[in-house]
């Protein structure tokens, strides 16, 4: 008994639906729960000494998106400039993050009997972030791995933008440091009070936000 339950439950884990997008000739899919939303390209804010799979960031509706570039996550050459790239936002127990993709595809219903794991003659930088693969009729949907898709260095904090503990923030605009914020204090104490609150409401609101799950249709 117990072990046609663990069977039952190694195929309903090889079956679902999948958002997809391409990277180059690569097909991907990503559980469609684990999607937020799909976006057309937006407008970045370059981080500092960051990773280079790291594209920049994204304020998406006050919500601060880590964007990485699959392209240069699966070191491929760069896209051309005539070719915008498009957002597959997905969630993460660290807030969103943003997979720039070359094209979105359709939500696909994969069935188990299809699925295999990833072959060996993968190149290694895709077999790293591979689950498994399903064969289609005319291609291979390859199943993103998104814990390892977006692993990038320790020093950049994925939730706020910073990096290491006293990295600057990429965060909307920057309050008054150092000399000029104790004057500011100083002078108009006011000022400094309901600055704290505001900050107070943007963390807290930052940490109740959140989109509903399923994916999303494009938006611009």
């Amino acid at each position: 008994m117990a072990k046609n339950k663990t069977t039952k439950s190694a195929v309903a884990q090889t079956r679902g639906q999948f958002s997809t997008f391409f990277v180059a000739d690569l097909f991907f899919g990503v559980d469609v729960l684990d999607v937020q939303e799909v976006l057309r390209a937006q407008q970045m804010t370059a981080v500092p000494q960051a990773p280079d799979i790291v594209q920049g960031l994204i304020n998406l509706r006050g919500q601060i998106v880590t964007a990485i570039d699959m392209r240069r996550r699966l070191q491929l050459p760069a896209r051309s400039e005539e070719q915008p790239s498009m957002n597959m936002v997905i969630r993460t127990p660290d807030g969103a993050v943003s997979l720039l993709v070359d094209e979105i595809g359709d939500v696909l219903d994969m069935d188990a009997v299809n699925y295999e794991r990833p072959p060996q003659n993968l190149e290694s930088a895709a077999r790293e972030i591979i689950r498994g693969v399903y064969k289609m009729k005319d291609r291979l949907l390859l199943v993103l791995d998104t814990e390892k898709a977006i692993e990038v260095d320790g020093s950049l904090n994925l939730r706020t933008g910073k990096l290491g503990e006293q990295g600057p923030s990429i965060a909307r605009g920057s309050s008054p440091s150092g000399p000029d914020a104790f004057e500011a204090e100083k002078t108009d104490p006011e000022h400094a009070q309901n600055s704290t609150k505001t900050g107070s409401k943007r963390a807290t609101a930052k940490k109740i936000g959140g989109a509903s799950r399923g994916a999303q249709a494009v938006t611009a």
